[in-house]
């Protein structure tokens, strides 16, 4: 196993293990319509072996920052359907990460929404919003009958994520937005059939991959977590628990067949995730890179050491949208320019160079 070889994930066959990480990169304008641009920026990487897109709401009140793109209107669902036969004409594959932001958001992004979340726990910071930037707000907690429709958000995204020609979704159960709200201690507070223990806390993801599962196929169907990883005031400090949480959860997900599992952990070869790629029993894929960017040699040792089925890159695949090439056969890489990860316009975002022969 390589990371050259090819790899199926449930429906989807891959020509090789080099992965794009979900990452925001705000170019698809207020109404959240992924544009020309962000057709030519997907098709540029088609040749990685899977693309994540960029989380992509599922609801309004969901949006977490500016220029995201959602899958909610007849619009959206048309502009991620030119990015998915951009991306097929290429060759490539593509899923839509579906993140619901939780108590990530503020109502100057979000439209003027009520700002949602498990718990009325705010997080100790500020969110750049299309007005300016502001405190992150307190969010209200929801109501335990309210989550079904939550749920059906999910579901619905999924949905018209298939009909738009896109390969299937990522659930983004990770760095601090809803679901990863909800496996957390620290965000999460209920008292209900969703909070307290570990299996109660998993409860809630487990029972929306397993609504989207039903509703567009498990071979369709991956998701996200990030153990471990304390952003966004999502603390997991204690191993005791967090193995508990994420144990119960990834026992949870493991009949359901889903596609694959995809691991954000800074020790990829450790125990704890170790443990929670046998319970899962399917394809795992490692992120080892945030604070730190993944190198190549980290991503072929990843493989050629078994510890993974895949390895997910984000800044790298930025830079470089040949970077399957440039890794292949170990040429140099541009770097990325993190001044421009989150403006508007093609500086930064479709002008990065092919190696020229």
């Amino acid at each position: 196993m390589t990371l050259f070889s090819p790899l199926t994930l449930g429906d989807l066959d891959l020509p090789n293990r080099l992965v794009m990480a979900p990452l925001t990169r705000s170019r698809s304008g207020v109404d959240g319509v992924p544009g020309d641009l962000v057709v030519e920026y997907y098709r540029q990487r088609a040749s990685l072996g899977l693309i994540v897109s960029e989380g992509v709401y599922p609801s309004f009140a969901g949006q977490a920052f500016v220029r995201q793109p959602g899958l909610v209107t007849a619009e959206q669902v048309e502009g991620w359907r030119r990015v998915a036969e951009a991306v097929h004409a290429e060759g490539g594959r593509i899923v839509a990460q579906v993140m619901h932001s939780g108590r990530v958001t503020h109502p100057e992004t979000n439209g003027g929404r009520e700002v949602v979340a498990p718990s009325a726990v705010a997080i100790n910071g500020r969110t750049r919003t299309y007005t300016g930037k502001y405190p992150l707000p307190v969010p209200r907690a929801l109501e335990t009958g309210e989550l079904p429709g939550i749920i059906e958000e999910f579901v619905e995204a999924a949905r018209n994520a298939v009909a738009a020609g896109l390969d299937g979704v990522e659930l983004h159960a990770a760095n601090g937005y809803l679901l990863h709200e909800f496996l957390s201690p620290a965000s999460n507070r209920r008292t209900d059939a969703y909070g307290g223990s570990p299996a109660n806390r998993a409860r809630f993801v487990a029972e929306t991959a397993a609504a989207v599962a039903e509703a567009i196929g498990a071979g369709r169907v991956g998701i996200r977590i990030s153990p471990e990883h304390n952003v966004q005031d999502a603390l997991e400090t204690d191993p005791e628990d967090v193995l508990a949480t994420y144990g119960a959860l990834v026992d949870s997900l493991a009949p359901l067949g889903l596609a694959y599992l995809s691991v954000l952990h800074q020790d990829p070869a450790g125990p704890l995730v170790q443990d929670l790629r046998a319970r899962f029993g399917g394809k795992v894929l490692a992120n080892n890179g945030f604070a730190e960017v993944t190198t190549r040699q980290e991503a072929l040792a990843l493989l050629e050491d078994g510890q993974a089925d895949a390895v997910v890159v984000g800044r790298p695949a930025i830079a470089n949208p040949d970077l399957l090439r440039r890794w292949h056969e170990d040429l140099p890489l541009n770097a990325p320019d993190s001044s421009t990860f989150y403006t508007d316009g093609p500086e930064g975002y479709t002008d990065y160079p092919c190696w020229q022969n």
